[in-house]
């Protein structure tokens, strides 16, 4: 007699530009994964968006490749992680009403002034920094400049709960994700009614939240089950913020600890403690949002350079990334070209859309290798700015957990570590996110409660780079970058100008 496959959960993590489904046990260990892409559209300068029929045809192929990978697996529960901070605008059915609008789109950078304008009492209690990427102004320049498409809609939802309904026919929010979007309390952990009123957002298209993102959020509809070839029935989690996904699927909760993740972009994460109004300020430079966890809350500083910055110095220089990577080992001169990494804009600590990049103080004798080196020296400032901005990193003694796939040579982790002037230990999570998706599904699915959900999702992080000699030299060219930023940052465009550098 054959023995019954062990339970099996999915994980989908939908990201800006490509979705990855997993394949896991309960334990969190990969079985089987796959991934699939779909274009970011940007239709005018400034705007990002994609139709989320296209996300919904990449889940599927990514679907069916892992169910290819692993015959005879049943999964028992399915997880969601997702793109922050986007809106997805959806008739009463689901159905969208026009294409997402995703968190680089810099669109309402005028809608942000109506921040401006809360009260003593209201603006603190959104514990974030005001950036026009979130979908409160984002909503408030729908309902200013498209009133007919808003008419028709019956749902505002983040991207990952808009797949969790076109899953379950369920519609619903979670705290990770409403945390994120300039329109929830952090201390009542709802909806701020004020703010809604304030920037003339229906109330109505925000849906009941869910108490967390490990809840069971409704189960997996006959059509939708036959469409994927999964089970009908199955429990899907309300799922998380791909970040908080990702602290979670890498094992980040130790209180002090503190997460670099370098792709697309940079973040650097620490679980933090629940917030008070006396913690809280009015003009935050760091993002403080709910994790994945039942009650958890993490800082987190973002900054919009990493992987695209460099991937766009690549694409110019006519370089592979192996010779861009190559180059971080070079021993820094005082002549040496600095880099301004800001392509498209800045958030943490800058939180200005208009910041520009730049190389300066070129010299006839610097060379592609030279220009290379300062555009990684510049990732890695812009890295330096975002952590500082965290509160309680101390001055040294800096130990980081480093993780992402933009962050895996060892010349660049050196540079990194001298930069940061700090110790790193790698944790190696390929697709962590994803991983944090499929935890979220079983604890939906009843295998985890949320003690072993903590437990389980812990894995090693091992010592990869300490500072060096170089970090002197780095800090006087840290000094420079600083000084070279503030000098042409008056000189950059308003807020609200093209975000696609």
């Amino acid at each position: 007699m054959t023995a019954a496959p062990p339970p099996a959960v999915l994980g989908i993590d939908l990201g800006t530009s490509s979705v990855k489904v997993v394949l896991t046990g309960p334990d969190g260990a990969v079985r089987a994964q796959a991934g699939a892409d779909y274009p970011v559209t940007r239709p005018h300068p400034g705007w990002s968006e994609t139709d989320p029929a296209a996300w919904w045809s990449a889940i599927r192929s990514a679907v069916a490749q892992v169910l290819a990978a692993e015959p005879g697996a049943a999964p028992v529960g399915i997880g969601l992680s997702g793109q922050m901070h986007g809106v997805v605008l959806a008739d009463a059915d689901g159905r969208p009403t026009r294409p997402a609008v995703l968190w680089a789109d810099a669109r309402a950078g005028a809608e942000t002034a109506l921040y401006r304008e809360l009260g003593p009492d209201t603006r603190p209690r959104l514990g974030n920094p005001v950036v026009p990427g979130m979908a409160g102004p984002q909503l408030a320049w729908l309902h200013r400049h498209e009133p007919a498409v808003v008419a028709a809609s019956r749902w505002a939802l983040q991207p990952k709960d808009w797949v969790r309904a076109r899953l379950t026919g369920v519609v619903a929010a979670e705290p990770s994700d409403a945390s994120a979007t300039l329109l929830f309390d952090v201390l009542t952990g709802d909806w701020s009614d004020d703010v809604v009123a304030a920037l003339g957002v229906r109330r109505e298209l925000l849906p009941d939240l869910l108490p967390s993102a490990g809840a069971a959020a409704g189960a997996l509809t006959g059509d939708t089950a036959t469409e994927l070839g999964l089970p009908a029935g199955i429990p899907v989690a309300a799922g998380a913020a791909d970040t908080a996904a990702a602290a979670l699927g890498s094992g980040l909760f130790v209180p002090g600890s503190v997460q670099l993740t370098v792709g697309t972009g940079v973040q650097v994460v620490s679980p933090a403690p629940t917030p008070t109004a006396a913690s809280l300020s009015a003009d935050p430079v760091a993002h403080l949002y709910r994790s994945a966890t039942a009650d958890g809350w993490y800082a987190m500083g973002a900054s919009m350079t990493g992987g695209q910055t460099l991937d766009w110095v690549r694409r110019m220089l006519g370089a592979e990334w192996v010779e861009l990577y190559a180059a971080a080992g070079h021993r820094p001169e005082p002549g040496d070209p600095v880099f301004l990494p800001h392509l498209v804009g800045e958030r943490t600590p800058y939180l200005d859309t208009g910041l520009r990049g730049a190389w300066t103080g070129l010299a006839a004798r610097h060379d592609r290798d030279l220009m290379l080196y300062a555009a990684l020296e510049g990732v890695a400032f812009a890295a330096a700015d975002a952590l500082e901005a965290l509160p309680g990193v101390p001055d040294d003694g800096r130990v980081l957990r480093i993780a992402g796939g933009g962050s895996v040579h060892p010349a660049w982790r050196r540079l990194l570590a001298d930069v940061l002037r700090a110790d790193l230990h790698a944790v190696d999570v390929p697709g962590a996110s994803a991983r944090g998706a499929a935890l979220l599904g079983a604890r939906a699915a009843g295998l985890l409660d949320d003690r072993t959900l903590e437990t389980v999702a812990q894995v090693p992080a091992t010592p990869v780079a300490a500072p060096g000699d170089r970090v002197p030299a780095l800090a006087a060219r840290r000094r420079r970058y600083l000084d070279t930023l503030a000098a042409l940052r008056p000189l950059t465009p308003e807020d609200g100008a093209d975000g696609d550098g």
